[in-house]
């Protein structure tokens, strides 16, 4: 029996008081009937004694408290899984925004997940293929890890993320592959970016599209990512799939957070969000990964944009921390025309070892992995040493590493938004690029390695 009360007591923007409420639980679910039949939800954000507090899902605009009633459901949100979800557009609450039908649902599942028990996990270590050799061949994406991309405002991230949903697969072509795509607070430009490359490129077909446009209410933004978690448990875990789930932008996120935050009053922490922020921005990006026993797996890549390019701000911070690297863009990079821009060497994948090597990318893998990141460093450098002292200060070798990381930005980094490169390409590229040093200076790589493919 659904409990109906007559007793809204107050309206403050998206927040209601409602009076003499009994058995009602925090999270669930509240309908709102006003007297001309429309119905706004919310959900319960607090409990005391016999008052409950609703935060509105829509805004409180138009209501008339007097003529209102508030019913409780019972549950919390909750998300309509089935296969058919697959090529499918929602909206930030899981409601189908493209012209087809609703979702006839095999099961319901609560939006804020189930945590995995850590005895339960099992341990990234195969390769997911991107495409983009930046990431394959020096940051490699694991199956089952979180790596982030840390852009900032103004840089082509939407690309990237459009580009890897695009392009992703898993080497093994007997395990079925899917793309959650969760989009926080864009605009409706972004939105009709994101969703016309996917229908063009036909990566529709494999993939699930959360959008949450930036006019929608900031409650919805904080179920978005939780919708698209939910989705990607199911397929993973009961269609046993391998999915990557993207979510583009966590910014907006968190600044939804702490627009909710500032409306219940609560005491705030780093630059005014949350004290809670670290464990909520957990309890979202923990969602991810493998279960023993279970075929399928969840491999996160959140895209933030940094405010004001600072890497110590509370989100990226505080991502970092939880998550297993990050891939960070660079504005001089995106100056210099290189797409994309991703700075190789403070980019980071903690996991990159587990998933490379023989029978999972190849074996010199490892090796070229660290000549190009050393190559690459010295270049710069002697680069930088050339811009002040002039290239006649520089030895031959100077020079010659100052061409490696010239050509190295230019083929390697710089392949475009719409190049698929394949893994061994990627590493073929590498050697080639590898071949303008002398053989001599390659001190990272095995000799039998620089046998078989320097003089290939």
């Amino acid at each position: 029996m659904l409990k109906e009360y007559k007793s809204i007591k107050e309206v403050v923007g998206p927040l209601m008081l409602v009076d003499g409420v009994s058995g009602v639980k925090f999270d669930e679910l509240v309908e709102i009937h006003q007297q001309d039949g429309s119905i706004r939800q919310g959900k319960v954000l607090e409990i005391e004694g016999a008052k409950a507090l609703v935060q509105l899902f829509e805004g409180a605009a138009g209501i008339k408290i007097s003529t209102s009633k508030a019913r409780f459901l019972g549950h919390s949100l909750e998300l309509a899984c089935s296969e058919d979800m697959l090529g499918r557009v929602f909206d930030g609450m899981g409601n189908p925004i493209d012209g087809g039908a609703k979702i006839i649902p095999e099961k319901k599942y609560n939006i804020n997940g189930q945590p995995i028990n850590p005895a339960a996990r099992d341990y990234p270590d195969e390769f997911i293929q991107t495409g983009i050799s930046a990431i394959d061949g020096l940051n490699t994406l694991v199956r089952g890890q979180k790596l982030p991309v840390f852009s900032a405002s103004g840089l082509p991230h939407a690309q990237l993320a459009a580009q890897i949903a695009r392009q992703a697969r898993v080497l093994d072509d007997s395990s079925k592959f899917a793309v959650v795509f969760a989009a926080i607070g864009i605009t409706f430009e972004e939105a009709d970016f994101f969703i016309n490359d996917f229908k063009k490129t036909g990566a529709i077909d494999r993939s699930v599209v959360f959008v949450n446009l930036a006019n929608d209410p900031a409650i919805e933004r904080i179920a978005t990512p939780r919708m698209a978690l939910t989705a990607a448990e199911y397929l993973a875990f009961e269609k046993g799939m391998h999915v990557l789930v993207i979510m583009t932008d966590i910014t907006n996120y968190a600044e939804a957070l702490r627009e909710v935050s500032a409306a219940r009053k609560e005491i705030p922490g780093r630059r005014g969000y949350p004290g809670y922020m670290y464990t909520d921005l957990a309890s979202i990006y923990e969602r991810a990964g493998r279960i023993k026993g279970k075929k399928g797996s969840i491999t996160q890549i959140p895209i933030l944009t940094m405010p004001e390019d600072d890497k110590t701000h509370p989100i990226p911070d505080l991502t970092g921390y939880i998550t297993e690297g990050q891939i960070i863009l660079s504005r001089e990079l995106y100056k210099n025309g290189i797409n994309p821009p991703i700075d190789v060497l403070p980019s980071l994948s903690r996991l990159k070892d587990k998933g490379i090597g023989e029978n999972k990318t190849r074996k010199d893998h490892a090796d070229t992995m660290n000549q190009l990141f050393a190559a690459y460093a010295r270049g710069k450098s002697s680069k930088e040493l050339a811009a002040i002292l002039g290239e006649a200060a520089l030895t031959e070798i100077d020079l010659k590493f100052a061409r490696f990381a010239e050509e190295f930005e230019s083929k390697y980094i710089a392949q475009g938004f719409t190049n698929n490169r394949t893994i061994i390409e990627t590493l073929d590229l590498g050697w080639r690029l590898l071949r303008i040093l002398p053989k001599s200076e390659l001190k990272r790589i095995r000799d039998n390695y620089l046998d078989e493919y320097y003089d290939a």
